[in-house]
Order: C-alpha cells, then sequence, then structure tokens
C-alpha cells in the first residue's frame, strides 16, 4: 500500500465512543473524576521567547494562561493529566512540580502527565535568564503542582465516554518537497535540502512532504448524576498565530473558554474545566491570520467538541493503567568539521550578507553548545489507558507520520498522542524526514536527538501501550 493511500485509510471519519472496560476480573472498585484550572500568567518583563528567534519582554497580556489539570481514580489506580498554556516547559521543572504534588496527594510522580500547548505566544520556559523570569518560575511549578492537587481533591463518583471527529481544513504539513537545483541556502552554508518548511508559498514544490492527521479526540468526564466535570480535547495542528509582544493561549485557550461557556454551569462549584492538547504537530503549520482566525479556529473546534461530546453513552465501569520508562537516546553532536565552522561564523564581524542565512549565527551559537552536551539524554515516555482509550506521552515535537501509526498499531482504540509531555527534547523528524532535511532537522537546540530517535521512541511507546492494554 502506498504512503498515500494508507493515510487516506487512517483519516476516514470515525466515531468511537466507550466501548466496554477493561481491567481485572472484579472490575472497578469506584471511578472518580475531578478538575481544576490555575492561572499561570507571567508578569510584564519577563521573557516570551515563544516568538521563534524574536526574543524580548512581554510588553502586554492580551489573555490569561492557564494550568488545567484532570485527575481520575479507579479505586486501585489514580492519574493527572495537566496541560500548560506554554510553548514548551523543560523537565526539571515539570519533575519538580510532580514531586510536589506527589507529595501532597499521595499519587505517584509517574502516574502524573504534564503537557505544554506550545503556543508562540508563551515562554519557552527555561529560556529566561531575567530576575522577573528567576521569580516566574518557581511559581509556575507551583502552580502546576497545584492544578494537579486540587483537581485531586475534587474527586467526584464520575463516568466517562470517549471519541474521535475528523476536522480535516486546518491541519496542513508544511513541510514541502522541493527539486535539489531549487534548494536555498541553510543556515550552515550548504544547498543539500530536498524539503523546505513552506516552500510552496516560495515557490519552491507543490507536494507535501507527509501526511497530516485531522482527528478531533475527546475525552469527557461527568459526574454519575450527569453534571459536567471536564472535557479533554487533543487536536495536531502547530498553533494558529502570535501577538507580538503580548501572552497569549492562542486558539488552545479559546477552545476552552467556548467549551466552558457551551456546557458549563456558571455557578457550579467545583467548575467545569475544559482542557485542549497537542498532538503530533511537528510538520503542521500553524493557521496564521491574527487572533480572529484564533477565535474562529478555536470555535470551530469546540463546536465540533460539543456536539461530539452529545452522541457520547457515559460509563462508570472504567478502569485505569500507567506505565512510564526512561529511553537514552544520542545526542547529534556537532563533528569536528561543522564546530570548526561554528567558530569561524562567530568570530565575523558584520552582517552575514545577502548570500548567507538570517539564522547562520544563531545556529553556530547553538553548535558550540551542542558540543559541550553530554553524547546521551535519557527521555520519559508515557502510556495512559482510561478504559479502552489509549493516550501516549512523548517529550517531544512529534510529526503527524508518527502519530498516525501510533494509532494504527496500538492495541487501544482509538489511541492519541500528547506531544511536548514531561519535558521538551525538540523535534522528532522520522529517518526519511532526516534524509529530505529542511528546518525541522537542522541540528541545533531545537532538532538535536540521534537521527534514528523517531523509531525507537514509537516502538517504546507502542509497547508501553501494549503494557498498559494488558493490565
Amino acid at each position: 500500500m502506498s504512503r498515500l493511500a494508507l493515510a487516506a485509510l487512517l483519516v476516514l471519519p470515525v466515531l468511537l465512543c466507550a466501548g466496554p472496560a477493561l481491567g481485572g476480573a472484579g472490575g472497578p472498585k469506584r471511578f472518580r473524576a475531578g478538575a481544576a484550572a490555575g492561572n499561570i500568567t507571567p508578569p510584564l518583563g519577563a521573557s516570551l521567547d515563544g516568538i521563534i528567534l524574536r526574543q524580548g519582554p512581554i510588553e502586554g497580556i492580551h489573555d490569561d494562561l492557564f494550568a488545567r489539570a484532570l485527575a481520575l481514580d479507579d479505586g486501585t489506580t489514580q492519574l493527572a493529566i495537566c496541560v500548560c498554556d506554554l510553548c514548551m516547559i523543560p523537565r526539571p521543572l515539570l519533575d519538580a512540580a510532580k514531586a510536589i504534588a506527589s507529595k501532597r496527594t499521595g499519587m505517584p510522580a509517574s502516574h502524573m502527565l504534564v503537557s505544554a500547548t506550545h503556543t508562540h505566544s508563551a515562554p519557552r520556559i527555561g529560556c529566561g535568564r531575567g530576575d522577573l523570569d528567576k521569580q516566574y518560575y518557581p511559581f509556575l511549578t507551583r502552580r502546576i503542582a497545584d492544578a494537579i492537587a486540587r483537581a485531586v481533591h475534587n474527586l467526584a463518583d464520575a463516568e466517562a465516554a470517549w471519541g474521535v471527529v475528523p476536522i480535516p481544513e486546518f491541519p496542513k504539513n508544511r513541510r514541502t518537497l522541493i527539486d535539489p537545483a531549487k534548494a536555498p541556502i541553510n543556515p550552515f552554508d550548504q544547498k543539500t535540502d530536498r524539503a523546505w518548511m513552506y516552500g510552496s508559498r516560495r515557490g519552491l514544490g507543490t507536494e507535501a512532504a507527509g501526511p497530516t492527521d485531522p482527528g478531533l479526540s475527546v475525552l469527557s468526564v461527568q459526574t454519575t448524576g450527569g453534571d459536567p466535570i471536564a472535557l479533554l480535547g487533543n487536536y495536531s495542528i502547530h498553533y494558529v498565530t502570535t501577538m507580538g509582544r503580548q501572552v497569549s493561549a492562542d486558539y488552545f485557550g479559546w477552545f476552552c473558554r467556548q467549551v466552558e461557556a457551551k456546557m458549563g454551569e456558571p455557578t457550579r462549584v467545583p467548575p467545569f474545566v475544559a482542557i485542549m492538547s497537542n498532538g503530533t504537530f511537528g510538520d503542521t503549520g500553524g493557521v496564521g491570520g491574527g487572533y480572529a482566525k484564533v477565535k474562529y479556529v478555536g470555535s470551530r473546534i469546540a463546536d465540533a467538541a460539543v456536539q461530539l461530546h452529545k452522541t457520547f453513552r457515559h460509563r462508570k465501569d472504567i478502569t485505569l493503567a500507567v506505565k512510564e520508562m526512561e529511553l537514552e537516546l544520542g545526542v547529534r553532536r556537532p563533528d569536528a568539521e561543522r564546530l570548526a565552522w561554528a567558530k569561524g561564523v562567530l568570530a565575523e564581524k558584520g552582517k552575514p550578507g545577502k548570500k548567507r542565512h538570517g539564522w547562520r549565527r544563531i545556529y553556530a551559537q547553538q553548535t558550540v553548545e551542542l558540543s559541550e552536551w553530554p553524547p546521551t539524554v535519557k527521555i520519559k515516555l508515557q502510556a495512559l489507558r482510561i478504559g479502552d482509550l489509549g493516550i501516549a506521552a512523548i517529550p517531544c515535537e512529534p510529526f503527524a507520520e508518527t502519530g498516525l501509526a501510533i494509532k494504527k498499531d496500538s492495541p487501544l482504540k482509538p489511541t492519541f498522542t500528547i506531544g511536548l509531555a514531561n519535558g521538551y527534547h525538540g523535534y522528532l523528524p522520522t529517518p526519511r524526514d532526516h534524509e529530505l532535511g529542511g528546518y525541522e532537522t537542522w541540528t541545533g537546540l531545537g532538532s538535536h536527538l540521534e537521527v534514528q530517535a523517531e523509531p525507537k521512541i514509537r516502538a517504546a511507546v507502542l509497547d508501553l501501550l501494549r503494557q498498559v492494554a494488558d493490565q
């Protein structure tokens, strides 16, 4: 079967509601759910590094950022999912937040999944070096822990359902296959790329380098009396727009506000919480078009989620399972030739000139920094089972091809992947995409894992999914 035929098969419309729950012969003792949201908006003047290569201070708050958490308990196993309106979050901060939450709740830290949405109008946590950043990061750590602890505190007898609906109009693969003879110069003074980000806009080609995933996955939990507790969505687009030097949760936040307005009761205590996570979006472009487009995209996806929710048949006999592991992977440190190139670039004075890439000096700086990294890194991978719904967690920006393959091969139907979960380790191109080259593969802080990282991560995640399916 061809790649295009396989992609078409995988994106056929599907509606999958909760079927028979998995678990031990005795069934769940008591299924409970709780949710909470905490404001994590940074102060004015802190670093707004989510806008790629346009570092600078926050000058305004367009809309607030939140950490939104869902806690589940089947009487034997507890787990929590917390999604933060941030560009990315490094593992050390997340590990610290989980440790605090674990101490407060008794839930193992290994049962907590915390991710970033990748809004580009929010900080890249760990990149800021100013005094306000040093104050904000401990505050953020505590607020993530608070959201999880509050969600656990709000646990109530519950029932759940889940499903998938395709929304194909927004995901577009941003990597374009190009004629090698037309290859532009890249930051390394080379013309070796055969794929280029948004190459179609530059007239370099028209064929996308890979598929997209149009599936909106939805998990709904409500009280046994029918009051909504939380709705978790998962969709795979990079982001919609940037807001200059203003903070914004992008369409992720607008989706949450729209779903809460449509499904929540203003006077309910604790309030209903909507959550939107990002999926396998590494090669899926931003939609663009300003905040009006944020509202359009967020509203369209929120409407689809609410309509899907109306078809659900919630059930109480839900069991849970969680598996976590560390995977050691190589780092693409520069060889002697690349390091010498980088030092030479940094020694140059003046502007690089029209025949040089504008990001040349940035990649030279990152090359020197990567040369000081250890040869390997350990990344955290997770798999969660909620009834017969599977959730994979990867601390990278996975490509749609990876997400589609995990959905196809997972023993749990449906399954979706949450990207940028439990840390940040850059883009996750497939080996084929590494051969094609392009921005997402250029060796730097945003793309540093070994060439074979994707198949190794995909295999490990599928093994975790098989383990939780058997529990």
